[in-house]
Parts: structure tokens; sequence; C-alpha cells
């Protein structure tokens, strides 16, 4: 399935990405076999075909040409291939985004829905400046104007999102804690927490929290969240977050799991304007 060009570059190059791969087996040649001809290495053909680039026309009409596709689709591949170079908003941000997850904010504006698990923060797509402002201030590394950079970035991710013309339906479950540890103050937590219940009223987002008393549940591993995709052409993808980076998985038995985990999850949870600490 070709995309349309409106689409958003991450989507574009996950399609470019697949149908390479698709063309290859099709055609039957391997890596090394792309290699040979001097085209690209084994690592370069991986990240064309698994959506993460860069893509040269060049490279993609060389390929086309080893391939033994035809002019029509050839040109189209090579029109999606300039597509992928369409600069995103988090790119004004990179100081303060690290560049591990600036995949994600772009995998973000391009889903369909969002499962969200979080033991301990509230969904970043929710949170309020204050909310953001708190937390960025509790790294001692982070200067004022650096602190107000993450804010800024935080409630410009937000705004793309609920600008896009199809709403991404975001579905959350929030760990007890969430709401008890004091991020910013008594205060800023009421806010937070009504802010939520607002979205909740609104219909942007089903808001869920895991009471203390539930005891152990299977996703006590940590946060993760689920971006999922209308089409299946778009692999769903499994997010999971440390300090040191994200990692993205697309692989269904894994992404089956996460679906699992959170199903069991949000049936055990509360609905957070009926939760009551």
């Amino acid at each position: 399935m070709l995309v349309t060009m409106s689409t958003g570059s991450i989507v574009v190059r996950r399609s470019l990405g697949r149908q390479l791969r698709a063309a290859r087996n099709a055609a039957g040649k391997t890596p090394g076999d792309v290699n040979t001809a001097g085209i690209a290495s084994k690592t370069k053909l991986n990240r064309m075909e698994t959506g993460q680039g860069p893509y040269r026309v060049a490279d993609v009409r060389a390929l086309c040409w080893l391939y033994g596709l035809d002019e029509p689709t050839t040109n189209t591949l090579c029109e999606m291939a300039l597509n992928t170079a369409a600069e995103g908003w988090w790119e004004n941000y990179s100081d303060v985004l690290p560049s591990w997850f600036s995949m994600y904010v772009e995998l973000e504006t391009a889903a369909t829905e969002l499962l969200s698990w979080d033991p301990e923060l509230v969904p970043g797509l929710l949170q309020l400046p204050d909310y953001v402002r708190a937390l960025a201030e509790s790294d001692p590394q982070l200067t004022s104007q650096q602190v107000e950079r993450n804010v800024n970035m935080r409630m410009q991710r937000q705004s793309a999102v609920a600008a896009r013309d199809t709403p991404l339906k975001i579905r959350a479950v929030l760990g007890a804690g969430v709401l008890a540890r004091q991020v910013g103050g008594k205060e800023v937590m009421e806010q937070q927490r009504k802010a939520m219940v607002e979205a909740v009223t609104d219909g942007r987002a089903a808001v869920g929290v895991l009471p203390w008393d539930v005891g152990a549940h299977p996703a006590m591993q940590g946060a993760f969240a689920v971006l999922k995709f209308d089409s299946a052409d778009h692999p769903d993808v499994v997010y999971l977050e440390t300090r040191a980076g994200g990692r993205y998985v697309t692989k269904e038995e894994v992404v089956a799991d996460y679906l699992r985990l959170f199903a069991v999850i949000e049936e055990r949870s509360t609905p957070i304007e009926e939760y009551t600490p």
C-alpha cells in the first residue's frame, strides 16, 4: 500500500521501508547482494527497511533498479524518499529533546491510539506547565533557561497532537503513586488531577488509576506505551524508556503481550473521576 504524501514523515518512512523490503524479497535478493552491488551496506539497508533512514533518492532508485521495479513504482518510491526529509517542530528543541525520544514524538503525531501505563508520571500529553516545570527543576543540572525550554517543548508537543485532523485516542492507566507524589506541591497536583478529569469529560482521554489495594499486577516491571496505527502497513509499536534511551519494539508477539498487560491493568483500574486516594 502506498501512503499519501500528506502523511507524517515517520509513517512515510515506515511504509517506504516495508515496501523496499518486500521488493527485495520478491526479487530474491539478500542484504549481501545489495552490499555487493555497492548500493548500501547491510547496516544501512537494515535502517532503510526498518523506517529509520536516512533515504537518498539515488539509493532508492538504485535499489529499485536492482529489484527490477517498473518506472511508475520507482518514481513513487523516490517521491516518498523526498518526503521523508520533512522537518518536524521537535527539531527546534534538539537542545532539550533527546534524539532517541524524537522518534517517539513523531510516532505520536501519526498514531491513531496511545495506550500508556506509568507508575510514576502523568502522561506527557496530559501534563500541565507547572507540573512539567517542577519535573525539570528537580534536575539540578538544568539551567532556568533549559527548564523553560522543556516546558515550551512539552506544550508544543501537546498542541501538535491537539491540532491533528483525526484526534489521537488516549487511554492511560496511572499508578496510585502518580497522584500521591507531590510534584510541584499540593496545589499543582490538585490542578493536574482536575485537568485529567476534564480531559476525560471532554472526551480527549480515558484515564484510570490502579489503586494500591490491587496489590501485585503483571505490569510491575515498569512504564510502557503502545502506539497503535490504523493500517496493517504500519505495525503497532511498544515504547520502553530508561534514562539511557528509548527502545522501540514492533515484533507482533511482543506487542500482543503488552496489549494483554494493558488490558489487565486497565480492567483493574478505577476511572480517575471516581478515584479516591
